[in-house]
C-alpha cells in the first residue's frame, strides 16, 4: 500500500546542544505518524540528542573559517539540499535558525514549499535575510513578540506563532534518573545557558556576589557547554569562586535542576527560553529578565501582559519589577559585557534583591513553585503537534 503521508524536511545546521535542536528532534517524533519526516543537517559533529529511529540526512557541509569559504559553503548547502528536495519529492521544508533559513529560502525555489523558523531576537538582526524573508511561504516564530516584530519591522504578512513543546512528564522522569545532591543547609540557585554573551552570565555572577554577602549559604550552579573563562575569572575576582559551580555540558541536566531551590534566567536575548519552562516543569520558582523575547509571555497572565504592553510595547522592556502570576519579571539588563569586578550595575542590584526575596520568603517560593507547574500545562506536546499540523496544512 502506498504511503500517502506528505513529506517534510526539518532543516538545521547541527544537532549539538541547543534549544531549537531539541525542538526539531521533538517535532520529528511528534509528527512521525502524520508526515514522512527527514531531519537534514549540515554537519553530524557532536550530535547531542537521541535520534534513534529518525531519518537523519547529513549534507556534510560543515562550517568553515573565512568569508569566502562561508559563501562557498552556502552555495554547496543550497545545491545539496535542492537535490535532496527534488530527489525525494519533498512537499515542505521547515528550517530552524538563520543559517538554515537562508539555505531553505533559496533551495526551496521550484522544489517545495518552505517555512522559515525565527527562534530568537538576534535572528531579526540578520539584515541580509530580513530583506528577503518575505519571499518565503510562511515565517513561523516561537513567541508573539517575534511575530509582531516580523510584521511591523520587516513587512512579513504570512506569519504564525507556535510556542515550543514541553514534555513535562519526560523531564520529571529524567530528573529521577539519578540523585544530584547539594550542600546541607545551602540555598542553591541554578541557571542553564551555553557560554554565549546573550546569556549574560556576568550579570548573574555579579548579582550572586551581592546575595552571598547577605546569605553565605547561597550557591550558584551554571549548567551549559563552553569554557566560561571570563566568568570563572570574574567569580575569582569577586571572591566567590568556591560558591559558583560551572558544570559544563550535561546530557541530562534535570537532576541538578530539580535539586535547586530557585531558577534564574538573566539573558539579554531569547526566543522561547526552553530552559526556563523546563525548570518550571520541575516545580522551581523562577526569576527572569524581560528580554526579547519570551519571558513576559511565559511568566505573565494574558491580562498582565496586555497591561505591560501599554507601558512597554514589544521590543522594549519593563522599567520595574513585576510579580507576575507565574514568576518574577525584572527589567532587561545592559547587554554590554562588563566583567570588571569593581563595577556593579543597577540591574544586577535589582536581580540580587529579587533573589534575596526568594531566599527570605518561603511562602513566596512555595507559591511560585506551585504556579510554575500550573503554567507548564500550557505547552503540552500534543497541543503543539495539533497546532503545527494545522499550520503545515495551511501552508501546503
Amino acid at each position: 500500500m502506498t504511503d500517502q503521508r506528505k513529506k517534510l524536511v526539518l532543516l538545521l545546521p547541527m544537532l549539538h546542544q541547543g534549544g531549537f535542536e531539541r525542538v526539531a528532534v521533538a517535532t520529528a517524533r511528534l509528527l512521525a505518524e502524520d508526515y514522512r519526516v527527514t531531519i537534514c543537517i549540515f554537519s553530524d559533529k557532536n550530535i547531542h540528542y537521541d535520534v534513534s529511529g529518525l531519518d537523519v540526512v547529513n549534507l556534510d557541509v560543515p562550517s568553515a573559517p573565512g568569508k569566502l569559504r562561508k559563501v562557498l559553503n552556502v552555495g554547496k548547502r543550497i545545491l545539496r539540499l535542492r537535490r535532496l528536495l527534488r530527489k525525494r519529492q519533498i512537499d515542505l521544508c521547515y528550517s530552524f535558525g538563520n543559517t538554515a533559513n537562508l539555505v531553505n529560502l533559496y533551495a526551496g525555489v521550484g522544489a517545495c514549499r518552505n517555512i522559515l523558523g525565527i527562534r530568537c531576537g538576534t535572528d531579526l538582526e540578520n539584515r541580509f535575510l530580513m530583506r528577503r524573508i518575505r519571499r518565503s511561504d510562511l515565517v513561523l516564530s516561537c513567541s508573539r513578540e517575534l511575530q509582531y516584530l516580523l510584521e511591523r519591522d520587516h513587512g512579513c504578512r504570512r506569519t504564525a506563532c507556535l510556542y515550543n513543546p514541553l514534555d513535562a512528564e519526560g523531564i520529571t522522569r529524567q530528573a529521577k534518573e539519578h540523585t544530584a545532591g547539594k550542600e546541607p543547609g545551602s540555598f542553591l540557585i541554578v541557571t542553564m545557558g551555553r557560554d554565549d554573551v546573550i546569556k549574560a552570565h556576568w550579570h548573574m555572577i555579579k548579582a550572586f556576589a551581592l546575595v552571598v554577602k547577605a546569605h553565605p549559604e547561597a550557591r550558584l550552579k551554571i549548567i551549559g557547554a563552553g569554557k566560561y573563562t571570563p566568568y570563572r575569572r570574574l567569580a575569582a575576582d569577586l571572591g566567590i569562586e568556591k560558591e559558583v559551580c560551572f558544570t559544563g555540558n550535561r546530557k541530562n541536566p534535570f537532576p541538578e535542576v530539580a535539586a535547586a531551590d530557585l531558577y534564574v534566567l538573566p539573558s539579554n536575548r531569547e526566543g522561547f527560553p526552553n530552559a526556563l519552562v523546563e525548570a518550571m516543569a520541575l516545580g522551581l520558582p523562577v526569576i527572569a529578565t524581560d528580554c526579547r523575547s519570551g519571558p513576559r509571555e511565559i511568566l505573565l497572565s494574558d491580562e498582565e501582559r496586555e497591561d505591560l504592553l501599554k507601558k512597554a510595547p514589544y521590543g522594549t522592556s519593563t522599567d520595574h519589577t513585576i510579580d507576575g502570576r507565574y514568576g518574577i519579571l525584572i527589567p532587561d539588563m545592559n547587554d554590554n559585557v562588563n566583567t570588571d569586578a569593581a563595577v556593579t550595575e543597577d540591574g544586577e542590584r535589582c536581580l540580587a534583591g529579587q533573589i534575596l526575596r526568594m531566599i527570605e520568603d518561603r511562602d513566596l517560593r512555595e507559591a511560585y513553585a506551585a504556579k510554575s507547574r500550573e503554567r507548564t500545562a500550557s505547552y503540552e506536546p500534543q497541543c503543539y503537534r495539533q497546532n503545527l499540523k494545522e499550520i503545515l496544512e495551511g501552508t501546503l
